[in-house]
């Protein structure tokens, strides 16, 4: 896949870590954003290190840290109840990204056979802790072996997306589900909050999707999206972390109301702050 920097779209910073300053290029094809610069393989690890990259760690630090983990444990049950609902019943799930490995845990204890893979030292140590079976690399699996696959805001940092898509396709049974939850950069909260708006995340994010270019690119591999379904609680989450880069501060009553509103103008549209997508095989 090619994809060319058709125009530039914005400039937005990288607030977590470096403080670095990165340009979103738009992708007329595909109708995607993409990072620029890449940072190279070597140093892009260097981005993950931060006590603040939540997703690695168990943190409660601090009331956003407690209410975070909090709402978490809420979603993790909604993400079990939708893996019934694409595949009809319990049977071998792989996580990739699975970070500390709770949402693994939860499956487990609903009767999934399950097997993680996460790149970050630390999470995947956490993860192996919880009794969560890990691989170091998905080369290590074998071809069709998994019911569904997960990628739960993970492919928009995935290097090389060919390969990724690819190496799916490869572990996939036939009638198997993929499910892929990514943020969504055509939302309300992102057109408000713009350079400010937290999950464009650069440059741990790569890529920035919409919904046709989820369809456009998946299609190419022979996937089709069955599904769509929002993921209400992110647009309050990213409000916050936006306020904080925007103003300096939380604001929680007027994140919270982007957070709603969001919502609220997403429900024809389905352009929610994060979108969860599931696929199937065409053939």
């Amino acid at each position: 896949m090619n994809f060319t920097k058709d125009e530039k779209f914005l400039t937005v910073q990288d607030y977590t870590v470096s403080k670095e300053v990165f340009t979103l290029f738009y992708n007329r094809a595909y109708d995607l954003l993409l990072t620029d610069p890449v940072p190279s393989i070597d140093t892009l690890g260097n981005y993950y290190q931060s006590e603040n990259y939540i997703s690695h760690t168990d943190g409660k630090r601090n009331f956003f840290e407690r209410i975070y983990q909090g709402v978490k444990r809420i979603a993790l049950r909604k993400k079990v109840d939708l893996l019934f609902k694409q595949n009809n019943t319990v049977g071998t799930l792989l996580d990739i990204g699975c970070g500390t490995g709770d949402f693994l845990v939860e499956a487990k204890k609903s009767g999934w056979i399950t097997t993680g893979f996460e790149p970050n030292d630390k999470a995947h140590a956490l993860a192996k802790e919880k009794g969560i079976t890990m691989v170091n690399q998905l080369s290590e699996l074998k071809a069709h072996s998994f019911d569904v696959i997960t990628l739960w805001h993970v492919l928009e940092h995935v290097p090389n997306l060919e390969e990724q898509i690819i190496e799916l396709s490869r572990l996939l049974k036939p009638e198997g589900k993929l499910i892929v939850a990514v943020p969504n950069y055509k939302s309300y909260d992102a057109i408000y909050y713009k350079e400010h708006w937290a999950a464009f995340d650069v440059p741990r994010h790569l890529w920035h999707f919409s919904q046709t270019a989820i369809q456009r690119i998946f299609s190419l591999f022979d996937f089709k999206v069955d599904e769509l379904h929002p993921m209400l609680f992110d647009s309050f989450y990213v409000s916050l972390l936006s306020e904080q880069y925007k103003t300096g501060k939380r604001n929680w009553g007027k994140a919270l109301f982007v957070g709603l509103r969001s919502n609220v103008e997403a429900r024809n549209s389905m352009e929610y702050s994060s979108l969860i997508y599931c696929l199937s095989k065409t053939q």
